[in-house]
């Protein structure tokens, strides 16, 4: 299988020359084609450090970050905004959508911006929405849906421009526990049916219950991973909820 992503022995420091922090310590892994990964940690672990890193929002101190054999790390920032356009997804908590653009527009947005023909960009649409099963607000504004709504919209409008890798972060964060188990249907959905390869960053094991494999972070490092292999749903969150005991129940907001 091939690998879209590798983190290889990379490290982030903040700071000055007095006073010195570590966010990440010499982490390495990879995530191949079609895996639907989540990251745990408690606050100060290294997840979003480490999730800005990989989405080029933030630099590596030292080592390299491969996005299908480009290694983002050389990449000069003149370039990282058009790779970031045509190789990565976002799904954010806050759904990031603009509320002067319809559902069907917002959806369109990434095709647009990387010039698109129109008549594509409304059959590419209409199909990621049936998919998504919010054919029937496309021509609603994100006021006028429910907040499930607007997370499949903005997951739709993530995979919509067939990225390599979809980066989450903490997606379920401002749903409601119904809305937040749409959501996650729809991730398995996207990484199932659609084979979107997903890494989503996660403080909450019944989120991270969803994923094919978890890493758990601790003070910079990798702490440990489980894979779900043949198990269930259940027997993962019982699994992510035994490493969260032995990294001391920090990750408080387990549900």
């Amino acid at each position: 299988m091939e690998a879209i992503l590798k983190i290889e022995h990379i490290e982030k420091y903040y700071g000055n020359k007095t006073h010195v922090t570590k966010a990440i310590d010499d982490i390495s892994f990879e995530v191949q084609n079609g895996e639907f990964i989540a990251i745990m940690g408690a606050s100060g672990s290294g997840k979003t450090t480490l999730l800005n890193c990989i989405s080029t929002i933030d630099r590596v101190s030292a080592g390299h970050i491969f996005i299908h054999n480009d290694d983002i790390t050389e990449i000069n920032e003149n370039e990282l905004t058009l790779f970031r356009r045509k190789n990565l997804g976002f799904v954010f908590q806050d759904f990031n959508l603009l509320d002067t653009l319809t559902i069907s527009e917002n959806i369109a947005m990434a095709l647009t911006i990387n010039k698109v023909p129109t008549n594509e960009i409304d059959h590419r649409v209409k199909q990621m929405a049936e998919k998504l099963d919010i054919q029937s607000v496309l021509n609603k504004f994100p006021y006028q849906v429910s907040g499930g709504q607007k997370q499949r919209c903005a997951c739709a409008r993530a995979i919509i421009n067939k990225p390599k890798l979809i980066l989450a972060d903490e997606p379920t964060g401002a749903l409601d526990s119904h809305s937040a188990q749409m959501l996650l249907n729809t991730l398995q959905v996207m990484n199932q049916e659609l084979e979107a390869t997903i890494l989503m960053v996660t403080h909450d094991a019944f989120t991270a219950s969803y994923a094919k494999r978890v890493l758990f972070l601790k003070d910079g490092r990798i702490f440990t991973e489980i894979r779900r292999g043949g198990q269930s749903r259940k027997q993962l969150f019982g699994k992510i909820l035994d490493v969260v005991t032995l990294l001391g129940g920090d990750l408080s907001d387990v549900r």
